[in-house]
C-alpha cells in the first residue's frame, strides 16, 4: 500500500510549482522544473517540440502502455491594449474569468526581461467616486491592470517596456491549512502534477517497476483546449488524465475524495476504464466518488480527437471553486495516489 508520506512529497512539489510562473504560453520554466524533478528521482524525461514533458516510468509491457496526462499550464491574461492613461487592458489565457480577477495582485512579463507589479481593478474602482461600482458588469473590457509605477500614458507604459503580448501572471496566494486543506490559484492543475510526481517517487524508493509500460506527459497547453493532442509514445493502450475532480452542486465528491469522471462535456469516458478505476479504489481503500461534470475538458479527450486509438479515463483529488481560489485537501492527494497504484498494481 503506498504511504501517506507520498502525498507529503506531492504537496511540497505542488507548493514549489506553483510559485512558478505558467499561463498557457509562458510554460518553460515550469516544463523545465518538472523535467529535473522527473529526472533527479531517477526518470528519464525530455522535454517535447510543443514544450511539455514526457518521462518514462518504466514497464515491461510495451504493448499494453498506459500514458498518465496532467497539465502545468495555468489561466492568465495578456496584454491587449495600452490604453491612454497607461493602464493596460487585458485578454484572458484560458477560463481566466473576470469576476475571478478583480482586485488580485499581478506580474506582468516584459519581452526584455522586467517583471512589473500591479493589480488589476474594475475600471474606476473607488467605491466612494462611482455611483455604479457595485452594478458595473465584470468583463474584460471593464477591467485593467493598474501598474505599481509613476505611469499616467500610453508612452510611461512603453517607456518601462511594456507592449502588446506580455504575459499578465495572478499571485496564487498558495498556503496549507492546519486541518490539511490545500488552497491556491491554480491547483487545477498543479496539484496532480505534484500527484504524479508523488507516484513516481513512490516508484523510484522501492524499487517499483510497473507490469505494464507507464508514461506520463505533462502538458502546457490544456487550459486552451490542445495540451494532449500530441506525444503519444508507441504501445499506448490507455490514457488517463490526472486532473482536478470538480467538487460542486449536484456532484458527489468533496475535497477529501478522488473523483472518477464517467462523462463530461466531451461524452463518456471508457466505460472498461472507469470500471477498472472503480475497481482500484475499491481494492486500495481510496474514498472516491463517481461524477458526471457538466463544463469540463480534458488532456486525454485532446489526446482522442488527435486520431490515436486508446480507452481514456480521468481522475482527480476533489478541487472546490474551479478557475477562482481553488481548494482541496490532503486527503484528496492521499485518495488519488491509491488510485494511481491500485491501478497500476504496484
Amino acid at each position: 500500500m503506498i504511504e501517506r508520506m507520498y502525498a507529503e512529497y506531492a504537496w511540497e512539489k505542488t507548493a514549489a510549482l506553483l510559485a512558478i510562473d505558467s499561463p498557457s504560453g509562458y510554460t518553460a520554466k515550469a516544463a523545465q522544473w518538472v523535467k529535473e524533478a522527473f529526472e533527479k528521482l531517477g526518470f528519464p524525461a525530455e522535454i517535447t517540440a510543443k514544450g511539455g514533458v514526457l518521462a518514462d516510468l518504466g514497464g515491461t509491457d510495451a504493448e499494453n502502455g498506459l500514458l498518465l496526462e496532467a497539465h502545468a499550464d495555468t489561466l492568465g491574461a495578456m496584454v491587449a491594449e495600452i490604453k491612454g492613461n497607461g493602464r493596460l487592458r487585458l485578454t484572458p489565457l484560458g477560463g481566466m474569468n473576470p469576476n475571478n480577477a478583480e482586485a488580485e495582485n499581478v506580474w506582468v512579463y516584459t519581452r526584455s526581461g522586467k517583471v512589473l507589479d500591479g493589480t488589476a481593478q474594475l475600471c474606476n474602482a473607488s467605491v466612494h467616486v462611482n455611483p455604479d461600482y457595485s452594478t458595473a458588469k465584470r468583463d474584460w473590457n471593464t477591467l485593467e491592470i493598474v501598474l505599481d509605477e509613476d505611469v499616467n500614458s500610453a508612452a510611461d507604459a512603453r517607456a518601462l517596456g511594456i507592449e502588446v503580448g506580455d504575459i499578465v501572471c495572478f499571485d496564487p496566494r498558495t498556503r496549507r491549512t492546519a486541518s490539511g486543506y490545500l488552497k491556491s490559484r491554480f491547483l487545477d492543475d498543479k496539484l496532480s502534477v505534484g500527484i504524479l510526481l508523488g507516484f513516481a517517487k513512490y516508484l523510484s524508493d522501492n524499487g517499483i517497476t510497473p507490469s505494464r509500460r507507464t508514461w506520463v506527459h505533462v502538458t502546457v497547453y490544456e487550459e486552451v483546449g490542445h495540451g494532449g493532442s500530441a506525444s503519444v509514445p508507441a504501445g499506448i493502450a490507455e490514457a488517463i488524465s490526472v486532473d482536478m475532480g470538480c467538487v460542486g452542486s449536484g456532484l458527489q465528491c468533496t475535497e477529501k475524495q478522488v473523483s472518477i469522471c464517467a462523462k463530461d462535456s466531451g461524452g463518456p469516458y471508457s466505460y472498461e476504464v472507469v470500471g477498472k478505476l472503480i475497481d482500484a479504489a475499491k481494492k486500495t481503500g481510496a474514498d472516491y466518488a463517481v461524477d458526471i461534470y457538466p463544463f469540463y475538458g480534458s488532456d486525454v479527450e485532446a489526446t482522442l480527437r488527435s486520431g490515436v486509438d486508446i480507452r481514456h479515463g480521468l481522475i482527480g483529488a476533489g478541487v472546490y471553486a474551479s478557475h477562482g481560489y481553488e481548494r482541496s485537501h490532503m486527503d484528496g492527494v492521499y485518495n488519488t495516489l491509491k488510485v494511481l497504484a491500485g491501478y497500476l498494481e504496484v
